[in-house]
């Protein structure tokens, strides 16, 4: 097989990341796949971009040309990308020195669509006892429930995932008004949302885990608190819900079904063994499981009433611009 070349899209929006914008382009730089391209797209921050744009003149530095939020910056990153694959890697995290090698192993099955990888936290502080890594995906990492080595899955982890461009010509753009955007609320899901699009326009295409193709992410000491924990739970729901009423709730719900029936009764238990051999905390992180499930039922609930809200409501219909997923992608892709 040829060998593929890959462009890697980090997008920054803060001056505030700046030594990790810097390590995470490192990180790329020292693959031992070297990268066709490192794109680096600012999110409507002209500071940030003329800094940047003069402190790394071998990266492509963009400026978000879509709307603000990460899924305007993938878009603008995939717009302006060359190599046959699309990484996406997070602005605080780090790429272990074998990272593309090992998602680009999986393009070796034609079959296969996009190649995610594992999410390591790396704590600024240290992981809070109550914690449960059931829930590490309210940190952006892996998480008890997903696979733990090589196999297909759903969709992929949005900070750490890789796609053949072409793709994008089937499935269309990441959807916009969903994801990290300039509100403060911490949503999520645009890459949720893109794979299952992608696997209903293109059934036959492998979304692939890779365990090998880890990536270390920042974990700051804000977000180690449980007031973040509770809030990122319940803006998870609301991401849900929007997904769900984009895909359908049969393919946007099928994953989360596993892992609610699975995973959580079982670190639950977990949890309370914990405590029965003596380590207490585990008491905290049985009842951070339930609350973490409460708060993201509770936030799908509401984001579901919301959308029900809005498809009924004339008023709303006119205000609501809809999202074009397929715009620009036949020429951005040719």
């Amino acid at each position: 097989m040829t060998e593929l070349e890959v462009s890697v899209v980090i997008c920054a929006y803060t001056e505030r990341r700046w030594a990790e914008i810097h390590a995470a382009v490192e990180s790329v730089r020292r693959q031992t796949v070297q990268a066709k391209e490192i794109i680096l797209v600012v999110d409507h921050n002209p500071v940030l971009f003329d800094r940047l744009a003069a402190a790394v003149p071998d990266v492509t530095v963009l400026e978000n040309s879509s709307e603000r939020g990460l899924s305007g910056g993938k878009n603008t990153g995939i717009a302006s990308a060359t190599g046959e694959i699309v990484a996406f890697l997070d602005d605080d995290a780090t790429a272990d020195p074998n990272w593309l090698k090992y998602l680009l192993d999986g393009y070796a099955d034609r079959a296969v669509a996009g190649v995610g990888g594992l999410t390591l936290p790396k704590w600024e502080t240290q992981r809070p006892p109550w914690f449960p890594e059931e829930f590490d995906w309210t940190v952006g990492c892996t998480y008890i429930g997903m696979p733990k080595s090589r196999a297909p899955v759903r969709n992929l982890m949005g900070g750490n995932a890789s796609f053949r461009r072409e793709v994008f010509g089937i499935a269309g753009l990441f959807q916009t008004g969903i994801g990290r955007s300039a509100s403060k609320r911490p949503l999520g899901c645009e890459e949720t949302e893109f794979c299952i699009r992608l696997l209903q326009r293109s059934p036959r295409s492998v979304l692939l885990f890779d365990d090998r193709a880890a990536i270390q992410h920042l974990v700051p000491a804000a977000r180690c608190e449980f007031s973040y924990f509770r809030s990122r739970c319940f803006a998870e729901g609301l991401s849900k819900a929007q997904v769900t009423a984009s895909v359908g709730p049969a393919d946007g719900l099928s994953s989360e079904r596993r892992y609610v029936s699975s995973a959580l009764p079982r670190g639950v238990v977990r949890g309370l063994a914990d405590a029965l051999r003596g380590d207490l905390w585990g008491l905290g992180r049985a009842g951070a499981i339930v609350i973490g499930l409460a708060a993201t039922a509770f936030g799908y609930a509401r984001g579901w009433c919301s959308t029900r809200w809005r498809r009924l409501d004339p008023r709303a219909a006119l205000t609501e611009a809809p999202v074009d997923t397929d715009a620009a992608v036949g020429r951005e892709t040719a």
